[in-house]
């Protein structure tokens, strides 16, 4: 395998960049999957997505929508009903709070229009830079790497960082990836831990780049085996 304890930086960005374009061929249709049609709804959905999964987010965000499509209307929504909508995503008060604050900021500071800007994003309620790089990354093409659990986990198992805050595994990978992959990079990341580098047991007898994971042989190495575990 290529990485080792001594690996040197030049050697550590190859290799980054080598595992970036083989999980490219792997997964062509890599992309965000929070369903959104446009900043707002993508705001909103990746607030409601922590601590609870894209799918049941996906599942409750359009009846939300239909409900409440702007700032605006979420702003002066019944808590009740939004935490009678939200209840299925756990934390529903807190997440009802978000939301509601931060449509009331969007009204107060923005005009009702998401900010473009990491610097405004990240000054509403609920938001963190790793969902203002979402929005950034998926709304407004502005590159950004998402430091989730499944990114945070494999830029560990892969060697790419030893920092533990989102923020500092942020700054690693992006001193690894060229600024142009960074939001395709979080994407990629995401659908391999989803679907082959599992917390747990990861297939790594079927991983594409397990010629270049410093952590190979943590999980299943029978490739046959291995190769019935992969989802998706």
């Amino acid at each position: 395998m290529a990485a080792h304890a001594h690996e040197t930086p030049l050697a550590r960005t190859r290799r980054a960049r080598r595992v970036n374009r083989t999980l490219a061929e792997r997964y062509p249709d890599a992309h965000c999957e929070l369903d959104h049609t446009g900043p707002f709804e993508l705001l909103v959905a990746t607030v409601l997505s922590a601590q609870t999964t894209d799918v049941r987010v996906n599942q409750t965000t359009p009846e939300l929508f239909a409900r409440y499509p702007g700032p605006a209307q979420m702003a002066g929504a019944d808590p009740a009903d939004l935490e009678q909508l939200l209840y299925s995503l756990g934390f529903f008060r807190a997440k009802t709070r978000h939301v509601q604050r931060l449509s009331a900021d969007l009204l107060a500071r923005f005009g009702g229009e998401v900010p473009g800007r990491m610097v405004d994003l990240v000054t509403l309620p609920g938001v963190g830079r790793k969902t203002a790089n979402v929005v950034l990354g998926n709304a407004f093409g502005v590159p950004g790497i998402t430091v989730d659990t499944h990114v945070e986990r494999l830029s560990h198992r892969l060697g790419f960082t030893t920092c533990q805050t989102p923020d500092d595994i942020e700054a690693d990978l992006n001193a690894l990836v060229e600024r142009r992959e960074w939001t395709m990079f979080s994407h990629r990341m995401v659908f391999h831990g989803r679907r082959t580098c599992f917390a747990s047991n990861p297939a790594c007898g079927a991983c594409p780049v397990a010629a270049w994971c410093p952590s190979v042989g943590t999980g299943e190495m029978d490739t046959t085996r291995a190769a019935a575990m992969l989802k998706g």
